[in-house]
């Protein structure tokens, strides 16, 4: 063991920088630490946060930012550029003030954790500021995609963002140990964030990244916004779809408990459906998006429920799923299912031919409902379930576990009804990644803004300043009439930071409600001294419609019969190249010499993988890569002079005879990434005009 590593003849000494960061990473201060930033970043953060130094960004005031520094917001923001740049090309210089700050902490690595915490050691606390501020800026675009000036770094961005969605982390670092992940969004409060664009989480949960291409056509305003189908299901919930694990009753004399399973005597009505979404669709144009509640959907429902949408162009479903045990003696799961429809275009058509498999993401509920006699008065379910004893949803309880999927220009999480109550490692993550909208499906009472799910909504929707949907079903809303209170109908509820909170009812004979949200620019703001940005995502609430079922349902029928075609990629594989994508376009927009550079390090046989420690593509991601270089040069090949962003955006812009599943595939992951990043470009010069 090397010094500063925390041991003094043996025994345990004064945690110190080192030591600190072993302990938590199990890694040395080296300089290697400088070839990533995330990894850069992880460092200086566990010893700022270990010493309770980012105070002292704020205070004493006079103190910061370093008066040494003619203007030293602008020198971390150039210092950061210049990282990212040196990182993909070693040729560039190296930041001079990253050199300085770095030299100076490695020199005082062995200083004392508390002489920093009591603010004995200014100047070292002045370079870990400095270099966290570095770090950070060099990881803007490595996560959630930004507008860039250059794209000089644009294969560094796309190696991070396929570390991102191998491990789960930016960084190097062992994920079991630590996690660097992007940063969506800073609080709008004023709450004290001293990064921008990355933050590092502990081993206690195990975090997946999904980039998803699926978006509206165009490159305008109108393209950053999405119909929300909200189907509030079961409409109608009986006391006997509680059933009690027979068996399970304990402690009978002593705080007896027991556990109980929820099984809606009817499963989920398809031909409803197939109406509602006929008229929501007449109203709206398209459904982009359908969300049923926690619970609403039996998991062999799923094939024949994505295939229904899938004909009625539907892009993305979000349902709660009673999942079966899968062995005897074992309690089932319950989760919220992803669906991803494999056109991946909001308001696209529907398909011609047969289905194809959707891409799938499943989120956990972590947390079991405990019925107590108030729930049970309440829910008047006393007569199947003995009001005398605490009530356990039998459920399987998962490890911790998140699913964050980037959809175009925004980011979106799920929970499950408690979870979004609960104080725990899950928490934390959602409220230091800030995830752009947070969905919350319940098997609960009213939404009102009076009762517990608004209150932890605004929670989230304040900091970090996440728009919150939640949605119960009809049936479970209706069945809610604590003693002196009358039946309510207000099965969702939308809060974000702009428009404020909406209770959203369900009228009498609508069977659904479609919700319109816009997306919009967002600040990023930092404690530390850095200027804001305006280069965040916000979500806002636009129209609320009630929908009535048509009497007449689509035609043709879409067929639930046929078996879906199975998948090109695998959801992971699918947000690789997604990142790959990105990375093309980036270069395209700024430096179209660099387009070979990005697709060589896309291509299965780069050696930098080996080098990261992941795995090589697998066979079908390989061919992935392939198809994507021989898409990108059949557009790029324009005669001298031709504007190549806009020539490539329309050569992949329509399907092409004879194409084979995986180019159209790839072509339209491209096209997405080209669409996005075109809308971004000119919403930023629309906002500054």
């Amino acid at each position: 063991m090397g010094a500063g590593e925390g041991l003094v003849d043996g025994r345990v000494g004064e945690p110190t920088c080192a030591s600190c960061w072993y302990a938590v990473s199990g890694g040395r201060i080296t300089d290697e630490l400088l070839e990533w930033p995330p990894d850069l970043f992880a460092l200086a953060n566990v010893v700022l946060a270990r010493a309770e130094a980012f105070r002292f960004a704020l205070s004493p005031v006079e103190m910061w930012p370093p008066g040494r520094h003619r203007d030293w917001a602008h020198a971390v923001e150039e210092a950061g550029r210049q990282l990212s740049i040196w990182v993909e090309d070693r040729t560039a210089a190296v930041p001079e003030l990253l050199v300085e700050e770095w030299g100076l902490f490695r020199e005082r690595a062995d200083t004392p954790v508390l002489r920093l915490a009591t603010g004995g050691d200014p100047r070292m606390c002045e370079a870990l500021l400095t270099l966290h501020a570095i770090a950070d800026e060099a990881c803007a675009g490595l996560g959630v995609a930004l507008d860039t000036s250059n794209a000089d770094a644009s294969v560094y961005r796309a190696r991070g963002r396929e570390l991102l969605a191998k491990k789960g982390s930016l960084a190097r670092i062992d994920a079991r140990l630590l996690r660097v992940l992007p940063k969506v969004r800073t609080p709008p409060t004023g709450r004290p964030a001293f990064s921008r664009y990355v933050c590092v989480q502990g081993p206690g949960v195990e975090v997946r990244w999904h980039k998803i291409p699926a978006r509206h056509r165009g490159t305008d305003l109108r393209s950053e916004y999405a119909t929300l189908l909200l189907l509030p299901w079961p409409l109608r919930v009986r006391a006997s779809d509680f059933h009690p694990i027979e068996g399970s009753l304990q402690r009978l004399t002593n705080d007896p408990f027991g556990f109980f399973e929820f099984v809606p005597a009817e499963g989920l009505d398809l031909d409803l459906l197939d109406r509602v979404l006929v008229a929501a669709r007449k109203e709206a144009g398209s459904v982009d998006v359908v969300v049923l509640p926690e619970s609403a959907v039996d998991e062999r429902e799923i094939e024949d429920l994505e295939t229904l949408l899938q004909g009625h162009g539907v892009a993305y479903l979000n349902t709660g799923v009673r999942g079966r045990p899968r062995q005897p003696g074992r309690f089932p799961g319950n989760w919220l299912h992803i669906g991803i429809n494999p056109r991946l275009e909001k308001g696209g058509p529907p398909p011609i031919g047969d289905p194809e498999s959707w891409f799938h993401i499943r989120q956990n509920k972590h947390h079991r409902w405990s019925l107590d006699e108030g729930q049970l008065t309440q829910y008047h379910l006393g007569g199947v379930l003995h009001p005398h004893v605490r009530w356990w949803e039998a459920m399987e309880v998962p490890r911790l576990a998140m699913q964050f999927v980037e959809l175009a220009e925004l980011t979106q999480a799920s929970l499950v009804c408690e979870d979004l109550a609960q104080n725990d490692d899950i928490a934390q993550l959602i409220r230091s990644v800030g995830p752009t909208v947070v969905i919350c499906g319940l098997l609960d009472g009213p939404q009102l803004n009076s009762r517990w799910a608004a209150r932890y909504a605004s929670v989230l929707a304040d900091d970090p300043g996440s728009a919150v949907l939640t949605l119960a079903s009809l049936g479970m809303v209706q069945r809610s009439r604590p003693h002196g209170r009358d039946p309510s109908r207000v099965i969702a509820l939308w809060k974000d930071s702009s428009t404020g909170v909406r209770e959203i009812p369900l009228d009498p004979g609508a069977h659904g409600v479609l919700l319109t949200v816009t997306m919009d620019r967002a600040t990023r703001r930092s404690a530390d001294g850095r200027w804001p940005v305006e280069n965040g995502t916000s979500c806002c609430n636009a129209a609320v419609y009630q929908v009535r079922a048509s009497s007449v349902g689509s035609e043709p029928t879409p067929s639930r019969s046929t078996t879906p075609t199975a998948h090109i990629l695998e959801t992971e594989e699918l947000t690789i190249l997604t990142a790959w994508a990105e990375g093309v376009s980036e270069a395209a927009a700024y430096a179209p010499e660099r387009i070979e550079a990005v697709l060589a390090e896309a291509h299965a046989d780069a050696t930098w993988r080996a080098e990261f420690g992941l795995p090589q593509p697998s066979p079908r991601l390989a061919d992935a890569m392939e198809s994507l270089g021989r898409v990108v040069r059949a557009a790029t090949d324009v005669p001298p002079g031709t504007p190549l962003y806009d020539e490539m955006l329309t050569a992949v812009s329509t399907d092409h005879p004879g194409e084979t599943r995986l180019d159209r595939l790839v072509r339209r992951s491209l096209l997405a990434m080209l669409e996005e990043r075109a809308t971004r470009q000119s919403t930023q010069a629309h906002t500054t005009r």
